[in-house]
């Protein structure tokens, strides 16, 4: 998209701004043609009150977590701290807007942790985990943010309305950063060390990229390799997006690669010998949740609302419709580069999909899954359990 951006302004015309007010009516050239290319839409959104979630099942939710937890090979770039996979309080406290900063402070430890969060249907389990990183690089530590400042500013001269959403794909540098995977199980009877991984999804730079196993019947998508029931993912320096590990070598940046593998205790990479590192699990829930609830604070910058008809929850072998309608915080908060545009994973969504309903991608994963892939009638939509929809207790 970056390459994109320069074609449609033209390399010579960027070269020759060379003050960050020419880059400023340089992007907003660009962004005012991209107005021009569309018909006009208006976005309003709903207000509803806020929901809340049952407490959950926390040690059977850790021990699905762990069973199925992916190993992620995490490409290096030129910084590597900001590659590091770690949680957002790594700094001890619970502000977004000076992760940016504190990355490079060596007080500290960017320990290695994983977000997660577990739902259950009667045919399947659907595990979350999301992996954070202080920092979005794209562009370089320093020259990012200013490119990303430069491109903000032309979108406020140009006004709000983007008809093609592509403002936000030419955003490089940003404070905060957070993308991850769905990991889709089958299960065999109740004990979910038979279960097997069939289906993933990971989330690439607002793009959810579909996989499935050697062993699924699902066929027409790429393949991911999954061993001893962990799939096999990779984290591309600077950026993040996360995508089936290859083994090649456009998946060796220079900087080489670090290997995060779930071990139950969180490793310091700085303190690794062999670029191999044990990861814990952390429970969305209980850490990231409660704040979204709150609302715009401290951790979040920005709130949206979701509202779903109709979600299945199956109690006592009968099937009840529910209605779900909540406000939560939905992008982190961050003030480096481009504003708030780091998310937690019901902010997740894929740009080809705007037809989509906002958080279905987290909150209806069988429905989003079924429809992905084009499943039979047998892959159950009736939850059995989804905390966060307030479905607790079999």
């Amino acid at each position: 998209m970056y390459h994109y951006f320069l074609r449609m302004i033209g390399n010579t015309q960027w070269q020759r701004a060379k003050t960050a007010s020419g880059k400023i009516i340089a992007v907003y050239l660009f962004l005012a043609a991209l107005q021009i290319a569309a018909p006009c839409q208006v976005v309003r959104e709903a207000k509803g009150k806020m929901a809340v979630a049952g407490a959950g099942e926390a040690a059977r939710d850790r021990e699905l977590a762990s069973l199925f937890a992916p190993t992620f090979y995490q490409g290096l770039g030129d910084h590597r701290r900001a590659d590091y996979v770690t949680n957002f309080d790594f700094d001890g406290d619970w502000r977004g807007d000076n992760n940016w900063e504190h990355a490079d402070d060596l007080r500290f430890p960017l320990r290695a942790f994983v977000y997660y969060a577990v739902s259950e249907t009667v045919t399947h389990y659907f595990i979350h985990y999301a992996v954070f990183h202080p920092r979005d690089y794209k562009g370089g530590g320093r020259r990012g943010p200013l490119l990303s400042e430069a491109i903000k500013e032309g979108v406020r001269r140009g006004g709000k309305y983007d008809p093609t959403g592509l403002s936000a794909v030419v955003v490089l540098a940003h404070e905060n950063d957070m993308e991850g995977c769905l990991v889709v199980v089958a299960k065999n009877g109740t004990d979910p060390r038979r279960a097997k991984v069939e289906l993933i999804e990971t989330l690439s730079h607002d793009r959810f990229l579909k996989y499935v196993t050697e062993e699924s019947l699902v066929t027409g998508f790429e393949r991911v390799a999954v061993k001893s029931n962990k799939p096999q993912l990779y984290i591309e320096p600077k950026g993040h997006g996360i995508s089936a590990y290859a083994a090649g070598k456009q998946q060796l940046p220079g900087g080489g690669l670090m290997v995060y593998q779930f071990a139950g205790v969180a490793g310091n990479p700085e303190e690794a010998k062999d670029d191999q590192i044990g990861y814990d699990l952390i429970p969305l829930f209980t850490t990231l949740w409660p704040r979204a609830m709150k609302g715009i604070n401290q951790t979040y910058g920005a709130t949206r609302n979701y509202k779903f008809l109709g979600v299945g929850v199956r109690r006592a072998g009968r099937v009840q419709k529910r209605k779900i309608n909540l406000t939560v915080g939905s992008a982190f908060l961050g003030r480096v580069g481009a504003s708030n545009m780091a998310r937690p994973p019901w902010g997740w969504f894929d740009r080809d999909e705007r037809e989509s309903l906002h958080g279905e991608w987290f909150f209806e994963p069988a429905k989003t899954v079924k429809r992905h892939f084009n499943l039979a009638n047998d892959f159950s939509l009736e939850y059995m359990y989804a905390p966060f929809l307030g479905v607790t207790g079999k």
